[in-house]
């Protein structure tokens, strides 16, 4: 089955996100894999677990993604910094104040980020946000200053959100756009865009690789 790649530009900030369907060619197998593989509590502000990846993973999706890489975000070489994969286990009433906000993954400009939706059950998927005291719809390390300090004061004046995930637009974010999950989709997108994954409230946070939000998350930087 051959790849279905979609990119748009997105927001005022005309950043690119890119959606490939039929990412994988055997989506089946990876989820064989995660079924035995040894999950543990993920680092960072990630609400979950993760485990390490089969080792021909990139092998086996290189020739669609180096394609997108190359043309949506000019990478002539890639490094890759992290990738596994990861479930989302926390329930909303155990989420730090980060976790109930939209985020950035790196402040680092040029850096590309990718989630790859293998859980059988699909719709929640990822969004992405503008901040609407700044305008800010990527944080890099040229605006991190501001829009911390501005994020702090409104914490401080309004209080902590409640303890859920993000879902919709709320009084400090604008919910910009959203990208379903289906079952083998990989989203491609900037890592200092702001974004969270949507998590519908009263979701089943099942660790269980068969049954949870199983995907693949990975982190890339020009080589």
């Amino acid at each position: 089955m051959t790849a279905e790649v979609v990119a748009r530009r997105i927001g005022t900030e005309q950043l690119p996100v890119v959606v490939i369907d039929d990412f994988h060619s055997d989506p089946d197998s990876l989820r064989a894999h995660a079924a035995t593989a040894a999950f543990e509590p993920a680092h960072r502000h990630y609400p979950g677990i993760r485990a390490a990846l089969p080792s021909d993973y990139f092998a086996r999706v290189r020739a669609t993604l180096a394609p997108v890489l190359r043309e949506v975000f000019d990478y002539q070489g890639t490094e890759l910094i992290d990738a596994s994969f990861s479930i989302v286990t926390t329930p909303p009433a155990m989420l730090s104040i980060p976790q109930r906000l939209p985020h950035v993954d790196s402040l680092e400009l040029g850096r590309v980020a990718l989630v790859h939706f293998l859980a059988i059950d699909e719709g929640d998927g990822t969004a992405f946000y503008r901040h609407r005291a700044t305008g800010f719809e990527s944080v890099g390390q040229a605006r991190s200053g501001a829009y911390y300090a501005q994020l702090n004061t409104e914490l401080r004046q309004g209080g902590a959100p409640a303890p859920a995930y993000i879902c919709d637009s709320d009084p400090q974010f604008e919910r910009l756009h959203h990208v379903e999950a289906r079952y083998n989709r990989a989203l491609i997108y900037p890592s200092a865009m702001l974004h969270s994954g949507v998590i519908a409230p009263g979701a089943t946070l099942e660790a269980d690789p068969s049954r949870g939000r199983l995907t693949v998350t990975a982190f890339f930087a020009k080589g």
